[in-house]
């Protein structure tokens, strides 16, 4: 059986492809999150599973994943090979319970919105449903219990 080894991708390749703008990929690579061997002329050069990984990143940003955290899981994947549909599934795992979480946190926003907005005083600072038992809340936004709660620096 011969391997063909499937060309590598150019950081403007890869940006195409993904979509990512190349200070991006240069960044992601910065942070540990992807990988490029240099040419004889230090120029980039990724390997096709790299696209993959710039999708799971940009995935993973969007439903609001820290780096750190995206970072961590990717370590999870094989250094030596492609990362098969079973590596991607293992690793998936690892956020379901957090993504869960999140997607409970934003019902509850979601229903807590349409109270507030029913309660008619359309201001978060200000609602008796969202902040009950603010006795300083009722004197207005702001530090209370200073003296002088402009600030420094502020003049009249």
């Amino acid at each position: 059986m011969v391997t063909t080894k499937l060309p590598e991708l150019t950081v403007g390749e890869l940006s195409r492809r993904s979509g990512v703008p190349a200070s991006a990929l240069r960044f992601y690579e910065d942070e540990g999150l992807i990988r490029s061997r240099r040419t004889a002329g230090n120029q980039r050069r990724y390997c096709r599973d790299a696209l993959r990984r710039v999708t799971f990143i940009r995935m993973s940003q969007r439903v609001g994943m820290p780096l750190s955290a995206i970072r961590e899981v990717l370590a999870l994947l094989p250094d030596d090979r492609t990362p098969t549909r079973a590596d991607w599934a293992r690793i998936s795992q690892c956020w379901q319970h957090d993504l869960n979480a999140r997607i409970r946190q934003m019902e509850q926003l979601r229903d807590q919105l349409t109270d507030c907005i029913g309660c008619g005083c359309m201001s978060l600072a200000k609602c008796r449903l969202a902040n009950p038992g603010d006795q300083l809340g009722v004197e207005g936004p702001g530090p209370r219990r200073l003296a002088d709660h402009r600030g420094e620096g502020y003049e009249d």
